[in-house]
């Protein structure tokens, strides 16, 4: 088995596809997004976070109390545990949106989070995504994809997935935000977002769920029988 890590913009489909991959090989798929997600409710429930700031030395002074995991559902999806409690629906609207970016941007708080995440992936079998998988939480992954779209397609990617659940939810305002999170995530001074190396990319733009699902697994395929041959 081998660990493989996606990375990409907010929205460009990199959950999607991390998920649906891993079921279709029998790998365990871990979402990283969420787990930033979940800090950043934590921070909001204490006034901690703002789309302006982050009131950084109570967040970091709380991170050991913070436990995030995952419960797999019976539809093949997962949904993320906060110390215990599901919160999968709460962490997916807008205002942990909002500032989600400025809370990931926390050195303290990418350290603990990267760090449970290499426990996470001990052994391999299993598809991460998130912005600094394949560069600083398993830079030895053998199988690398770096995901991007352009911001409208994003934006409207997201404000499709947000009304399906439900929410009301404005399109001006979602691409405003991924805007400034993509402006956030490849700036920051801690992992910032940026392509590996020797990673693969790949701009889902045009491609129907189908034609990404063909297209990962022949990667997939590929890099497996590359490891084969070395060994």
């Amino acid at each position: 088995m081998i660990t493989i890590a996606i990375d990409g913009f907010s929205s460009s489909g990199k959950s999607t596809m991390a998920r649906r991959l891993a079921a279709k090989i029998g790998y365990r798929y871990i979402d990283s997004g969420a787990m930033y997600r979940a800090v950043t409710l934590y921070a909001l429930r204490h006034g901690w976070a703002s789309p302006q700031g982050v009131d950084t030395e109570a967040l970091v002074a709380a991170l050991p109390g913070i436990e995030i995991d995952f419960a797999p559902q019976p539809d093949g999806t997962q949904h993320t545990l906060l110390n215990g409690e599901d919160v999968e629906q709460p962490i997916r609207g807008i205002e942990v949106s909002e500032s989600v970016s400025p809370v990931a941007a926390v050195p303290q708080v990418r350290h603990a989070l990267v760090a449970m995440q290499q426990r996470l992936g001990t052994g391999g079998g299993i598809v991460m995504d998130g912005r600094d998988i394949g560069t600083t939480v398993f830079p030895d992954a053998e199988l690398k994809i770096y995901v991007n779209a352009s911001a409208e397609t994003r934006a409207q990617r997201r404000y499709d997935e947000m009304r399906a659940k439900g929410l009301q939810v404005n399109y001006d305002e979602i691409l405003e935000n991924v805007r400034t999170r993509d402006h956030i995530d490849s700036t920051r001074a801690e992992s910032p977002l940026r392509k590996a190396d020797d990673a693969v990319l790949l701009d889902n733009s045009d491609m129907t769920l189908e034609q990404q699902d063909a297209y990962l697994l022949q990667l997939y395929q590929r890099t497996i029988n590359h490891a084969s041959a070395k060994n």
